[in-house]
Order: C-alpha cells, then sequence, then structure tokens
C-alpha cells in the first residue's frame, strides 16, 4: 500500500510474516485431514469399501498430499534461499503456492467429507453434501474476500 512508511524490504518481511501466520493455520488443517486419511486403509472396514469408494479416497488422498506439498514448500523454499537477498521471489512464490495449496485443501476436504457421507450414509447424501460444501468453500474462501476488495 503507497500509505505505508514502509521500504520495500520492509513491505516483503511483512508480507512474509502475514503469509507465515496464515499458512500455520492452513497447515494444521491439512496435517490433520493427512493423518485421518492415512490411517484408513489400516481400518478393517476398509477391506469392504466398493470401488467408488476406493476411487474416492485414493482421490482425496492425493489432493490432500498435493495440498500438503503447497503449504509446507515454503518452508524448503525459505531454507534454500535465506539471506541470499530473494525475500521478493520467496514471498510470490510462496503466496502462489499458499494459493494452490488451498484449492487442494479445498477439494480435499470436501472429498473426505464426500467419502464420510458415501459410506455412512448413502451416495444421494455424498453427492448432497458434496456439492454444497464444495459452493460453501467457493463462497467463503473466494467470493467473499472478492468482493470486500
Amino acid at each position: 500500500m503507497a500509505d505505508r512508511d514502509e521500504t520495500p524490504d520492509e513491505r516483503f518481511d511483512r508480507n512474509w510474516n502475514e503469509l507465515l501466520q496464515e499458512l500455520r493455520v492452513a497447515q494444521t488443517g491439512v496435517q490433520i485431514l493427512f493423518a485421518f486419511l492415512l490411517t484408513i486403509p489400516f481400518n478393517q472396514r476398509f477391506a469392504e469399501i466398493t470401488d467408488v469408494q476406493r476411487a474416492t479416497y485414493i482421490v482425496t488422498l492425493l489432493l490432500t498430499a498435493l495440498a500438503t506439498l503447497c503449504l509446507i514448500a515454503p518452508v524448503s523454499h525459505h531454507r534454500i534461499l535465506f539471506r541470499r537477498g530473494r525475500k521478493k521471489e520467496l514471498v510470490e512464490a510462496s503466496s502462489n503456492l499458499a494459493s494452490v495449496g488451498l484449492v487442494f485443501l479445498w477439494l480435499s476436504v470436501v472429498g473426505a467429507v464426500f467419502l464420510v457421507f458415501e459410506i455412512v450414509v448413502a451416495m444421494s447424501w455424498a453427492i448432497a453434501v458434496g456439492a454444497a460444501l464444495g459452493v460453501s468453500f467457493i463462497v467463503v474462501w473466494y467470493v467473499f474476500p472478492t468482493l470486500k476488495r
């Protein structure tokens, strides 16, 4: 913002710190979801799931792995670029990774909830709840903030 009294380096430092705070929230969510998904195959009932449920599980697991990859990648980037005067590039790349990671996280959460409803209730409920949840994420995560810009 032009009304802040800060140098470009101070702005990149502030942006980096704000991004780290955002990533901490997202990383916690994706790590809990990933841990949950990694334990499912060790449940005795897992052998009884249908092919559609197995496919839903695999896709959701992969989406969660991709969310984890993108949301934790800024840590690795920071380690490699630390003290190299590349804060601008670090902030830009990490911001892009966070945006992509949030999309994967959104799809992962919808997939996990879809899977649970598919197994516990019925496919029709899974579709209805998954669609409603998917739209809710889009509205709350993307439409509301875009309207406030």
